[in-house]
């Protein structure tokens, strides 16, 4: 067993260092607010640190689960970043879906130091992580990838190398794309079947057994009919991932058409005051549309 730590203990990340102790791994963990990590402590035993830079001494493995570029720079550099107490031969595993800009400027930055970083973003939502089922898409070199993968392997239903540096981030890229017109598909849909005065989840019984099916119908339908939007992941993070889809097409030329629209439909739920809501809240924005 590894010692590792984990940095960021959110809706994603508190879960996901329970899972390592119960792999057997020794773990130490930070979180800016300590409260949360020394509540995580009391639950999960293990050590926590006050600094990136304390709990990553010694580690074998340090996993970050963080909110976006600037805060995982935040962890990663500095006087009390984790890099600088890594030893050379460590592995550093970030779980946050950033840009792939910052995973190469901190993949170069972790390679001057002889430490190896593997860019891992992770999809499932909460559910996933707290049940140990996430997808995890994973960039950076293939042998560091080796030695991590049996570590994330305490919380992951499947995990792959999609190539070098970037690459984890660029599929998760795809993910978020995929989600965004599924979503506001689906929230269609039941709009329709309701203005029809349809039973919608009777109707989702049937076209969900046909090519109509997905994860997002199979899970969230039900909610959604009953306006309930609490139970994934939040609006104001899929903005922040759908920008980073966007502005990474700005550069590579890609044509997202579909996705520029629902992140402005996203933007119209956060005007409604449901930043907060689960990403199958775009259907509460139809509804509004027609009061």
């Amino acid at each position: 067993m590894a010692k590792v730590s984990f940095l960021g203990l959110g809706v994603m990340g508190y879960p996901m260092a329970g899972h390592l102790v119960k792999a057997g791994h020794e773990v130490c963990v930070y979180n800016r607010t300590a409260a949360k990590a020394q509540a995580w402590v009391d639950a999960h035993g293990g050590t926590m640190a006050k600094t990136p830079r304390e709990a990553a001494e010694g580690a074998e493995f340090v996993m970050a689960c963080v909110g976006n570029d600037d805060d995982l720079r935040s962890v990663c550099l500095g006087d009390d970043g984790a890099l600088g107490a890594m030893e050379a031969g460590s592995v550093f595993v970030d779980h946050t879906t950033v840009s792939a800009k910052v995973t190469r400027e901190l993949y170069a930055a972790a390679d001057a130091g002889q430490i190896s970083f593997v860019d891992a973003p992770v999809s499932g939502g909460q559910a996933g992580a707290e049940n140990g089922q996430l997808g995890i898409m994973c960039g950076g070199d293939e042998g560091a990838y080796a030695r991590a993968e049996p570590v994330m392997a305490a919380y992951a239903k499947a995990c792959k190398r999609l190539g070098e540096s970037g690459a984890g981030q660029l599929t998760k890229m795809v993910n978020q794309i995929c989600i965004a017109g599924l979503v506001q598909g689906l929230s269609e849909g039941l709009h329709f079947a309701e203005k029809a005065g349809l039973d919608g989840k009777a109707v989702v019984e049937v076209i969900s057994q046909g090519a109509a099916g997905s994860w997002q119908m199979a899970n969230r339908y039900e909610t959604m009919l009953d306006g309930e939007f609490e139970h994934g992941f939040a609006v104001d993070w899929m903005r922040k991932d759908l920008g980073i889809c966007l502005d990474t097409a700005d550069e590579n030329g890609a044509s997202l058409p579909v996705t520029a629209v629902v992140d402005q439909y996203y933007k119209d739920v956060q005007k409604l005051g449901g930043g907060r809501w689960d990403t199958s809240s775009l259907i509460e924005r139809l509804r509004k549309m027609d009061r």
